[in-house]
């Protein structure tokens, strides 16, 4: 690791932090404030990539996993009004959707790092934002899996209601794993734009 990869591993680990703590505010009903911070991780991971390649890429989504992991255990010791600011479930999901889809990001970019400037990082983070909303989403407040942590009481991400307030009956966890994909979806085209602009000024200064 080389001192030019220190912005991207301090990026990476204010956006970890940042959004762990917005996260415990809501915006609006099927959102957190987490959810405009936390897609920030693949900018910064795709900028990686293109400027020092893959290899430096994975090195710093593993500071960012470290850091998010440090962050989760401290949120698990957090009394909140409820419980733990952070259920064991949603610190295995977080974990586990990060490093999977961090890496798949890395891996979709480095396939696709000669094609048009905008397909390597328009398509890996589209599929890394998929991956990660379905894993930490399904693990974290699924019915199904329960037996992850049976002292936590999820059954209220299992309520029936109509899918983001209008669509067909869902869980309501769904709903919720939706809005956070389609803001991720929305980021993806718009982080284009600081993409194009980080990575030509860091190519001149490498130049």
């Amino acid at each position: 690791m080389t001192r030019t990869h220190l912005p991207g591993i301090l990026a990476m680990a204010a956006i970890v932090v940042a959004s762990n703590i917005l996260v415990q505010f809501l915006f609006g009903q099927w959102l957190t404030w987490g959810a405009f911070t936390y897609p920030l991780a693949f900018l910064v991971t795709d900028v990686m990539n293109r400027v020092y390649g893959a290899s430096a890429a994975r090195r710093v989504v593993l500071v960012g996993f470290a850091v998010g992991l440090v962050c989760s255990l401290i949120g698990t010791q957090i009394m909140g009004e409820y419980g733990p600011l952070v259920t064991w479930r949603i610190a295995l999901g977080s974990g586990l959707a990060f490093l999977i889809a961090q890496l798949l990001d890395v891996s979709v970019f480095d396939r696709l790092r000669d094609g048009k400037w905008w397909k390597a990082p328009l398509v890996s983070t589209l599929l890394g934002s998929s991956l990660d909303t379905a894993i930490f989403f399904t693990i974290a407040f699924s019915g199904a899996l329960t037996v992850l942590e049976p002292a936590n009481d999820v059954s209220w991400a299992g309520e029936m209601l109509p899918l983001l307030g209008a669509g067909p009956i869902a869980p309501l966890w769904v709903s919720l794993g939706l809005a956070d994909w389609l803001v991720k979806l929305s980021l993806a085209l718009i982080a284009l734009v600081p993409f194009r602009y980080i990575v030509g000024r860091l190519t001149k200064q490498t130049t």
